[in-house]
């Protein structure tokens, strides 16, 4: 169970709303760049070091962009509840955004026939750069795709719709960036608490597997998603618009 369901169970905040935000945050959370990164990380100088400090820099990405979207969604005075025009126009976009990926990445695994994806060639350079700027194009990375940006601003206008007070918005934010950086905390508290030398055969492993099967479930993923908040839109569209 997710960290946001585990709120939601305890009675503290409302259950469907984290429930909804728990897939957001997988699907955001499942990139296969930045797990690749932080593999490569993981089994290089310093892991420790310069893998923590990767994942801190996810997770304040995660919480710096919903923040700011909840911020501006406010003061625009925003109307994101069912059937309102800024939300049914998000839902239609967020499930064509997610299906062209979905799309994407099935298209272009099977082009790409045994060949490893194109992807996986740049990032053995990026891990050559500096920390600071591996972080900042790696916070580039987190947001810059548009599918992301549509799950940031999904959650963002789910937080609005549901009327909550600052305090539960940010500690829902705050849920919602631990929940997105569970597969990147998996791997880093492997490392930590067994160390690196038990951790490296398995680490490799999950770097091949990342690498021979990611795309095939972010495509899953994404039309999913898609099919989700096309339904959404759709049933949006059914009611009188506010």
């Amino acid at each position: 169970m997710s960290l946001l369901a585990t709120a939601g169970s305890a009675g503290s905040l409302p259950a469907p709303l984290l429930g909804e935000l728990s897939a957001f945050a997988l699907a955001v959370g499942f990139s296969p760049v930045h797990l690749g990164l932080l593999f490569l990380l993981l089994l290089g100088p310093r892991p420790l070091q310069r893998g923590g400090w990767f994942v801190a820099g996810w997770l304040f990405t995660s919480v710096l962009t919903v923040t700011l979207l909840v911020t501006i969604g406010h003061g625009l005075l925003l109307g994101m509840e069912k059937g309102s025009v800024h939300r049914t126009g998000l839902d239609l976009l967020g499930a064509g955004a997610l299906l062209a990926l979905g799309l994407r990445e099935l298209l272009g695994r099977s082009a790409a026939g045994d060949q490893p994806p194109s992807w996986t060639t740049q990032l053995e350079r990026f891990c050559a750069m500096p920390l600071p700027l591996l972080l900042g194009l790696s916070g580039v990375l987190q947001v810059i795709s548009p599918e992301d940006l549509f799950l940031y601003a999904k959650t963002a206008g789910s937080l609005l719709a549901s009327d909550l007070g600052r305090g539960q918005e940010a500690l829902i934010t705050l849920l919602f960036s631990l929940a997105s950086s569970l597969l990147l905390l998996v791997p880093f508290a492997a490392v930590l608490l067994l160390g690196s030398d038990r951790v490296l055969p398995l680490l490799q492993r999950a770097k091949t597997w990342l690498f021979e099967r990611g795309e095939l479930i972010v495509a899953g993923v994404s039309l999913l998603l898609a099919g989700y908040l096309g339904w959404q839109g759709i049933d949006g569209l059914q009611l009188p618009m506010r």
